[in-house]
């Protein structure tokens, strides 16, 4: 199912939704637990401003994540992304509803995973995507896997990788060059 870079290309050209999954993917995996019980998540500064490029030059973000967290909760509030949905056990479900509601098709939404439970989304996204410290049946699944790791990286590389396919990177660039 790999593609080569060109292949991508073309694919990434018609993405207009991002949807993430979280653990091993937005963070490292890793799950911090404080006295109290609170969960603590470590996000990648980077794979938040790839978000942030990404909406910003239109393109949707969404997450849908097999676990809740009021870390992530916040960290979506931070970032702006509106498309939220915790708790997910059956992501087929929540994507095939997201897809309805925003009016996109399968081959214009690009998604990241690393788990098996990501595998039915995998199988549908246009492009299909796994971090590098993913299972290998999700990487089985992917048409690209990233060489950040899930928590270090990987989003920004996708998110960079899909402003590049649509040809607007050095736009990107130039804007932030500004003096």
């Amino acid at each position: 199912m790999k593609k080569t870079k060109k292949q991508l290309e073309i694919i990434a050209r018609n993405i207009k939704l991002l949807i993430l999954d979280v653990d091993g993917v937005m963070t490292d995996g890793g799950i911090i637990l404080d006295n109290e019980g609170n969960e603590l998540k470590t996000f990648h500064v980077r794979d938040g401003h790839g978000i942030k490029l990404l909406m910003n030059a239109g393109i949707g973000v969404a997450i849908i994540s097999g676990r809740g967290s009021k870390a992530l909760e916040k960290r979506a509030k931070d970032l702006g992304i509106k498309e939220l949905y915790q708790k997910q056990e059956n992501k087929i479900e929540v994507y095939e509803r997201l897809l309805k509601k925003l009016g996109i098709s399968d081959s214009e939404t690009a998604f990241i995973g690393d788990e098996i439970l990501d595998i039915p989304l995998l199988r549908r996204a246009g492009l299909p995507v796994a971090v590098s410290d993913a299972v290998e049946e999700a990487k089985g699944c992917a048409m690209m896997v990233t060489e950040k790791g899930g928590g270090k990286g990987a989003v920004r590389e996708v998110a960079e990788f899909i402003l590049k396919a649509k040809g607007l990177w050095d736009g990107i660039i130039g804007e932030h060059s500004k003096t």
